[in-house]
């Protein structure tokens, strides 16, 4: 199935029904009184969170949904019957924006949340509710009201626990499909992968989902690459593992190019609790591998982890680090309670030799 995140909709909740004028004919009545019906309210367009979906593909093919018109009201008190309401499913995790791409409409963060998108008309009354003591024979019934029509733009941020962070080439894939069953694309060359790929990791028995984004470059939160597409994705992860490629010029450099990104993007980036990891230490030799690390740790401000996803090496480790944090209550609500200690700020720091 094709991953897309963003799509726009024409969205149109149903014209309420027109009311009746009519009046009660029969024989031997000589003074039959108005009885006409009201009409139907229009249907409603309504989203829904739905278990099961990871992707906004359905919506590149049907972009345009309308309700139903209220059915308009009839002779001898009949009422219209009401439009049928559409219920639009999407992915947990969506957000849905109004035309201008900037006011957020509403959040789904549950399975089985329902949000009244555009209400349907209400149906006009007939001349039957317009009869009163001085008015015995009303001869008007009301219109139907329109319904509601827009634009909107549905944006799906993946629901995940931890995030991989990186440059492109940086081993991100290698290291998801060693640690779950995901079998994301691995090639040798940038931008390997397009799309996010999540996958589900157990580390000591205890399970989360972990999500590969698209490698970052120097201005993707205004667009360059693939990064200010995806750069969203990762808002909702709980802790990042930012991987750096042990073969690159500079490990420093590249962590600091890809620190950026992330605080020009949102501060609630960077802000979150970050797990620094250096990647591929079995492609380069003893004497390499101390000159990166030395210059990652001291750009990072931190001691960094050693792995490689192709072996193995120091996976395991990264695992419960990403396990460590994620068990822990969210950092938001330590730093309300003034609980948080330093050793709580980073749990998973390795100690130096």
């Amino acid at each position: 199935m094709k991953f897309l995140d963003e799509a726009k909709v024409y969205i149109r909740s149903g014209d309420g029904g027109n009311g009746c004028v009519a009046f009660r004919r029969e024989k031997f009545i000589e003074f039959g009184g108005p009885n006409g019906g009201n009409g139907g309210r229009g249907g409603d367009i309504v989203v829904e969170a739905a278990d099961g979906l990871n992707t906004l593909i359905d919506y590149r093919y049907q972009q345009h949904f309308k309700a139903p018109k209220g059915v308009n009201g009839m002779g001898s008190d009949r009422h219209g019957a009401n439009g049928k309401d559409i219920v639009m499913k999407v992915p947990v995790g969506t957000q849905i924006f109004d035309e201008d791409k900037e006011t957020l409409l509403h959040d789904f963060t549950k399975v089985g949340e329902r949000f009244v998108l555009a209400k349907g008309g209400n149906g006009g009354f007939g001349n039957a509710h317009f009869k009163s003591s001085t008015n015995r024979a009303p001869r008007h019934a009301n219109p139907g009201q329109p319904g509601e029509e827009r634009w909107i733009w549905l944006r799906l941020k993946l629901i995940a626990d931890a995030g991989l962070v990186g440059l492109p080439n940086a081993g991100k894939s290698t290291f998801l499909s060693k640690v779950s069953a995901a079998k994301p694309k691995i090639a040798d060359y940038p931008f390997t992968t397009l799309h996010p790929q999540l996958g589900v990791v157990n580390s000591d028995g205890r399970e989360f989902v972990l999500a590969d984004i698209p490698g970052l470059i120097e201005g993707a939160h205004e667009g360059a690459g693939l990064g200010d597409r995806f750069l969203g994705h990762i808002e909702r992860c709980r802790v990042l593992l930012h991987l750096i490629d042990a073969t690159c010029e500079h490990a420093g450099k590249a962590y600091k190019t890809v620190r950026g990104e992330l605080e020009a993007y949102a501060d609630t980036l960077a802000d979150k609790i970050e797990i620094v990891a250096l990647n591929k230490i079995d492609a380069v030799e003893p004497d390499e591998l101390k000159k990166q690390k030395d210059r990652l740790k001291r750009a990072a401000k931190k001691t960094p982890l050693l792995l490689s996803g192709v072996t193995g090496q120091g996976v395991p480790e990264a695992l419960r680090a990403l396990a460590a944090v994620i068990g822990e209550a969210p950092v938001s609500d330590k730093a309300k309670s003034g609980s948080e200690s330093p050793a709580d700020a980073e749990p998973w720091a390795p100690q130096d030799a």
